[in-house]
């Protein structure tokens, strides 16, 4: 008597049997669920700072996941210096690390004060720059003067040169 293939055979049944079961998702009346979503999708967040390259200033925006308590925080973006995506596109900074952190005060008529942690008078006209153009890009006015004052020492009001 053979026994292997009536084996097989009872085996594949049993399997079939196991599978027409299911997992014991019970059969239910349709759901219906609300309508699509609707309405305006938030605009993509970006942060915009002011780096060098050969020399002159350029704006680099950056992917923004979150509101900043700007200009501090975009400022402080700034003082960290470019990422290594920016550095090899050849993108620099004159502001020094120790720059930061910033302290500003925003005025009506458009003028920002800057109190950067290093002393105004030591920063060089590169990283005024940076530092202006930085802070008038994210002033609620898009005309800003920006002052930078700093351990007793200030920069004139300035605007973007750039």
């Amino acid at each position: 008597m053979r026994t292997g293939p009536a084996l097989r055979a009872l085996a594949a049944l049993l399997v079939s049997l196991a599978a027409a079961t299911g997992c014991g998702v019970q059969p239910s009346e349709v759901i219906t669920g609300d309508g699509p979503p609707s309405g305006t999708v938030a605009p993509a967040m970006t942060i915009t700072i002011y780096l060098l390259k050969d020399g002159r200033l350029h704006a680099v925006t950056r992917p923004g996941d979150r509101p900043l308590s700007f200009p501090t925080d975009t400022l402080a973006l700034l003082a960290a210096g470019p990422t290594a995506s920016e550095k090899a596109h050849g993108f620099t900074t004159a502001v020094p690390p120790g720059a930061g952190p910033f302290s500003v005060i925003v005025k009506p008529a458009g003028h920002v004060t800057v109190t950067p942690s290093a002393p105004a008078g030591e920063l060089s006209a590169l990283a005024v720059g940076q530092i202006v153009c930085t802070a008038a890009a994210t002033a609620p006015e898009s005309l800003a003067r920006v002052t930078i004052v700093g351990a007793g020492q200030e920069v004139d009001p300035r605007d973007c040169p750039g």
